[in-house]
């Protein structure tokens, strides 16, 4: 890949974060910090129990939203008004293993979007793993079979959605991530869109070779799953093109593509192998930069692309991923109704000293790492009397924090390395008591950078790298600053006994879907 050799004369770069409860568009400076945002939540689909579905047209049109929100919001220094002509580049990042298709000749979705967390796809997961069990793959791809990755979540569309299969087995029909979707649409959609991925995204579909950085005909010939529906593999960054000309980022370059937590590893700077970053969002993600050769992984980790820049070597990445985090708080609010908005959450579990014996498991998508058991289902355990909705919202906070400490133990125990310092990012890092109690179960310091937006900052970086905004990851080292710190306060003992019970509750969760419960 050919970078500009010196600095554009361009004042910031912008990107794209689609999400999975929002897309935001984010407009950097070149110190990494923001300048202004446009940011529009999608409505979240729930057909059946298991399922969850986004409306891709819905997510498209946000998008555009968003990026004139962005700019309306923004002005240069010297007082103008931001457009296109003062973005160097624009970086994409995205939920990941999220499922479209849709019709390359007329733009449409033949369904809703499949969201990671939905597990309808268990019955296909049983089916792949029948020859050759659940890590028949694993070596080649880096993780077990489940119904989290991309594969069984197309395999679904096209088995189920009347005359999809026939379409793809036309050619006429198009697979992607929410990146790929947005960038088909961005770089013109049906008048000569760009179809491509970047290597996080692929590698989060169990389709494409860790090793190799290329599709496997062999898995997708066993899914019965047409090569012509995937998009082309590009690194994380490199300029791909530019925005369609019709659009409010008319001629812009489009460089940069991550997947959302892979953004965040870029954005906090961890790019020595052993640095870690953890990212409370709608779930919860650890990556743990594992260097230039895959790790692979005993403990349920997933061993995943962290980024490749242009042409150098791609660096790899253990990952423990956590379903249900920041959307337990959401389901509190809006299932249960117990709060208004997140921040009352805090304001609740800081109304009791403790969680009153009560420890909430979040399995509504089954367990993730590193348990990997879909027959899971969530669990409240340990109530008396006693308890008050202090209790259940402290112990909603708390139930990050354990899931983020059982993976780390798996981490550390796959990459022999001990992790010194936790870096944190997301919504939730706002939460005293949480990262408190975080710093607690793990036993040593969390920090929080200055700009905590790391996700679309990676992304950014990604886009600025490659069109000589900024010169390297060096410039992304030296923009990196701590803003806060949280140290371990909570004796070893009172931890040890609070990570028992948790593990003891844990268990009461295993086994809970039978063929007749769903």
């Amino acid at each position: 890949m050919k970078r500009t050799s010196k600095m554009t004369h361009k004042t910031y770069v912008l990107a794209i974060d689609q999400g999975t409860t929002s897309s935001r568009a984010i407009i950097f400076d070149h110190s990494g910090c923001v300048e202004s945002v446009g940011q529009k939540e999608h409505e979240q689909i729930f057909p059946h129990p298991g399922w969850v579905e986004h409306n891709p047209m819905e997510i498209w049109l946000n998008v555009r939203e968003v990026l004139g929100l962005a700019l309306a919001n923004a002005t240069t220094k010297t007082g103008h008004e931001v457009n296109h002509h003062d973005i160097a580049a624009v970086g994409i990042t995205n939920q990941r293993e999220t499922t479209i298709v849709w019709d390359k000749y007329t733009g449409q979705p033949v369904y809703n979007a499949i969201v990671w967390q939905d597990t309808r796809s268990q019955d296909l997961v049983d089916r792949l793993a029948a020859n050759g069990g659940p890590d028949r793959w694993r070596s080649i791809v880096g993780e077990t079979l489940s119904t989290y990755a991309s594969i069984t979540k197309l395999m679904w569309i096209l088995e189920n959605v009347p005359g999809v299969r026939e379409r793809a087995e036309r050619g006429d029909l198009l697979f992607g991530n929410p990146d790929t979707w947005v960038i088909w649409n961005l770089t013109g959609g049906v008048n000569g869109g760009i179809h491509i991925t970047d290597v996080t995204n692929a590698s989060r579909t169990m389709l494409m070779d860790l090793h190799t950085l290329k599709w496997r005909e062999d898995i997708c010939q066993e899914a019965g799953i047409p090569m012509s529906m995937l998009p082309e593999i590009r690194s994380s960054s490199e300029v791909y093109g530019e925005c369609r000309q019709d659009g409010l980022l008319a001629g812009v370059k489009l460089a940069g593509d991550l997947g959302d937590q892979q953004a965040a590893t870029f954005g906090q700077a961890c790019f020595e192998p052993g640095m870690a970053k953890n990212t409370y969002g709608t779930g919860c993600f650890m990556l743990m930069n594992t260097g230039t050769k895959p790790q692979p992984s005993e403990n349920g980790m997933i061993t995943t692309v962290c980024y490749k820049i242009g042409d150098e070597a791609p660096v790899y990445a253990l990952e423990g991923s956590i379903a249900v985090t920041g959307s337990l708080v959401q389901w509190l609010r809006d299932n249960l109704k117990i709060i208004d908005s997140a921040p009352e959450c805090d304001t609740l579990a800081e109304s009791v000293q403790d969680n009153g014996g009560v420890y909430f498991v979040p399995a509504f998508s089954g367990l993730f790492a590193p348990y990997w058991r879909g027959d899971a289902r969530g669990a409240i355990v340990g109530m008396t009397r006693y308890n008050t909705k202090g209790h259940l919202a402290r112990a909603t906070l708390e139930a990050t924090a354990y899931q983020t400490r059982e993976v780390l133990d798996a981490m550390e125990a796959d990459s022999g390395v001990k992790l010194g310092e936790l870096r944190v990012d997301g919504g939730m890092t706002k939460s005293d008591i949480l990262m408190q109690f975080q710093s607690d179960m793990l036993g040593v310091p969390v920090v929080l950078p200055q700009v905590a937006e790391t996700t679309a900052l990676g992304a950014a970086y990604a886009a600025g790298i490659a069109v000589g905004y900024w010169s390297g990851t060096q410039d992304v080292i030296n923009n990196w600053q701590e803003q806060q710190r949280w140290s371990p306060q909570m004796p070893a003992e009172e931890r040890d006994r609070n990570l028992r019970l948790w593990k003891k509750a844990v268990s009461r969760t295993f086994d809970w879907v039978d063929k007749d419960v769903k």
